[in-house]
């Protein structure tokens, strides 16, 4: 083990932490990443180019909740995946891309795939982006970024290898360092003060979004008696026939009317972006109650009174524990929340003429499990607003960054980690 190349040694690395699937490109510059990936039991998956790659990785992310992994080349390579790494921060997709690098680039010039800052320009599009001269350095940060996946708002990070280090012999990989939980709990004392929010509330209203994915947000309404909006991410959070749910209908400018009638908002796992509201403002004349592991978003331009820095799916559960025994008197209405769906999916169905009925033909003939990405299409626009979901993490779609091409490369890496499952892939 001590005399393998550092090359080889990432790859039975990654494979005794976890990994179980390289998508990437050989090529002369990283063919010493390769040389372990057969050795140490990972499958290797082969696309075209090297934005596929990045893309299918994120599909693969998406689909299983374990971290993508892309191996790339110098220059060229790395580049081709930025958008796929650009992608990933904008929908917090735990994507990992290992390529090599020149060894040296300040005195010499004219060499194969050289770029004037590789590092800098991956940095541009990922959460962080470093290079490891050593083999220590390398295991180093490989272990935080599997770390981060886990124990932070997951976003991709890119690792570039000198050419020579890769090619050197190197000791084995330490042990793994026990997990952090960062993101597992809160503070008790923001459960409480929610919860005296909630009691004095008649009509609260949540919003949940990507982030809330794995939250108990049916209990949550239940406890509360609000009434609901799931952001295009978080559809499916609370099935197809919840009575006060709103739907994916934030975009629709009616849903800001609703949403200042709500006495208490509460802003769950969702960044209120420009690609979930489409206009300035949120529209609430109610305090707000943000709930984020991402202290950025606490800080947003929505100003929530109430910021709270907690897992969503803590948050929930704490919540719906502190209101046990609360009867609420919602002032919602199930069939006020029927009318407003149905008016705005008129308004889909004329902004997109002829769409709806595909829309609807297709989810009833899909299994309920299917797994769908979605290109940047009209189509998948009116499907986003339209389609309940009746679990959550089910469609995957380029949110905030927007790339073209996703779509059926990422459905490629999904059903390579879900090779049971039906995927679709819409373009």
């Amino acid at each position: 083990m001590a005399d393998r190349p550092l090359g080889a040694q990432l790859s039975h690395m990654l494979k005794a932490r976890g990994v179980e699937v390289i998508f990437g490109i050989p090529g002369v510059h990283n063919q010493e990443l390769y040389r372990g990936i057969e050795e140490a039991g990972l499958r290797h998956v082969l696309p075209r180019h090297e934005q596929g790659a990045g893309f299918m990785a994120d599909g693969y992310a998406r689909a299983t909740g374990r971290p993508g992994v892309a191996y790339v080349i110098t220059g060229p390579g790395l580049l081709n995946t930025l958008t796929a790494i650009g992608q990933a921060y904008s929908d917090s997709v735990p994507l990992l891309v290992i390529s090599s690098c020149l060894d040296e680039t300040a005195a010499r010039r004219g060499q194969l795939h050289q770029m004037r800052d590789q590092e800098a320009a991956a940095r541009s599009v990922a959460d962080w982006s470093e290079t490891a001269r050593t083999p220590e350095a390398a295991y180093a940060l490989i272990d935080r970024a599997l770390q981060e996946f886990k124990s932070r708002r997951p976003r991709p990070k890119a690792i570039h290898l000198p050419i020579a280090a890769l090619g050197s012999p190197a000791q084995v990989w330490p042990e793994a360092a026990a997990p952090r939980r960062d993101m597992a709990g809160g503070r008790a004392q923001d459960v409480e003060a929610v919860a005296r929010m909630v009691r004095k509330a008649r009509r609260p209203l949540a919003i949940f979004g990507g982030g809330a994915r794995r939250a108990a947000a049916p209990d949550l309404m239940a406890a509360t008696g609000a009434a609901a909006f799931t952001t295009y991410a978080g559809r499916g959070l609370l099935g197809d026939r919840h009575p006060l749910n709103f739907g994916s209908y934030l975009a629709r400018p009616g849903s800001a009317a609703e949403i200042a009638r709500a006495d208490l908002v509460l802003a769950i796992g969702t960044e209120l972006a420009e690609v979930d509201l489409w206009r300035d403002r949120l529209g609430r004349r109610a305090p707000l109650v943000r709930v984020d592991t991402d202290p950025e978003m606490l800080a947003d331009r929505e100003r929530a009174e109430h910021p709270v820095l907690a897992d969503a799916r803590w948050f929930t559960g704490a919540l719906v524990a502190a209101l046990r025994g609360h009867a609420p008197d919602t002032g919602w209405k199930a069939a006020e929340v029927a009318a407003a769906r149905a008016r705005w999916r008129a308004e889909v169905d004329a902004e997109y003429p002829g769409v709806l009925p595909v829309a609807d033909a297709l989810r009833a003939a899909l299994p309920a499990d299917t797994t769908i990405f979605s290109d940047m299409t009209q189509f998948a626009y009116a499907a986003k607003e339209v389609w309940d979901m009746g679990l959550p993490g089910l469609w995957h779609h380029p949110f905030g960054f927007g790339t073209l091409g996703y779509a059926l490369p990422a459905a490629i890496g999904a059903k390579v980690g879900l090779p049971d499952r039906p995927v679709v892939a819409i373009a």
